[in-house]
């Protein structure tokens, strides 16, 4: 058989083999999960040469792309990996990887489940589970935050005739993390160890003791930054980032709040003049139906 359909059953079984779990000694696998020998596979569409067999050519690109994915996600998640240490960080990558394979023809994509897969496969992090989650989930957030979209930022004039009816939007590329455990000041320091040249598997994670911590991880000139939240302001952002009117943010924001009422508008006043001097207010996009032209 010949054509498009012939290709495209190639490049399914090709991937199939060279995207195939290694063995522990990181050789390619002798036979496939339904019994299939890998050396008759690989005869299947590899041609041996003068030096290598078949499957010999054949394992090189399964070691080389399990190689690179597992670079990937080291490169992605050192906060992970220093607080899990390396060889139980590679052994959960390995693990990940089987479930949730790459799909995307970009590795940025490749650690887009792994916070939800360790939420469902605690045991690989455990007894430091909630320290491990809340690194990835913040490593995860940064990624997004640093090459997610970017909206023209909302005006002055606008930001003035602000009223309880006004629907705000977020920066795309902002990200609000609750987290049980003060990560981000981890995570500052394995990076800055990194810049200074300490080989990855060198970095160890600094003391990071319990304490609740509410972040907004944004981008700001091609850096991503971490700007800690006191809970009033967490609640208004995250309000207005699930699209409630002004007026509704602000009643989310204090609805808990201890914080005295003569203290508010003062508050108010600092943290919003801060949010927009960030660029993070954008125009919420129009109802679906509401005007324009369509194609």
């Amino acid at each position: 058989m010949t054509g498009p359909d012939s290709l495209k059953a190639f490049q399914r079984r090709m991937a199939a083999a060279v995207m195939a779990p290694l063995t522990s000694r990181d050789s390619m696998v002798r036979r496939r999960p339904d019994g299939v020998r890998m050396e008759d596979e690989a005869a299947a569409f590899v041609k041996p040469n003068e030096r290598l067999s078949a499957f010999e050519r054949l394992e090189i690109y399964n070691r080389q792309y399990w190689l690179r994915v597992m670079a990937s996600m080291a490169e992605d998640f050192p906060g992970l990996r220093a607080v899990l240490g390396r060889t139980r960080f590679d052994g959960l990558v390995r693990a990940y990887l089987v479930e949730c394979p790459s799909r995307s023809y970009t590795l940025r994509n490749l650690g887009s489940h792994l916070p939800a897969w360790l939420e469902a496969n605690p045991h690989w992090i455990a007894p430091r589970g909630q320290l491990a989650l809340d690194t990835a989930r913040l490593e995860w957030a940064h990624i997004e935050a640093f090459d997610e979209a970017e909206g023209p930022v909302l005006g002055a004039d606008a930001l003035a005739a602000l009223g309880e009816s006004t629907r705000l939007a977020l920066q795309p590329h902002i990200r609000l993390l609750s987290l049980a455990h003060p990560v981000d000041r981890l995570l500052i320091k394995v990076r800055r160890d990194l810049a200074k040249g300490a080989r990855p598997g060198a970095v160890r994670r600094a003391p990071c003791p319990p304490e609740a911590v509410l972040l907004a991880v944004h981008r700001h000139q091609e850096t991503v930054y971490y700007k800690r939240l006191e809970p009033e302001a967490f609640r208004i952002l995250l309000a207005i980032q699930s699209g409630a009117p002004l007026g509704e943010a602000l009643e989310a924001g204090f609805e808990t709040s201890a914080m005295a009422g003569a203290e508010r508008p003062a508050f108010l006043q600092r943290a919003f003049h801060d949010w927009a001097s960030f660029g993070w207010f954008v125009q919420p996009p129009a109802p679906a139906g509401a005007g324009g032209r369509h194609a």
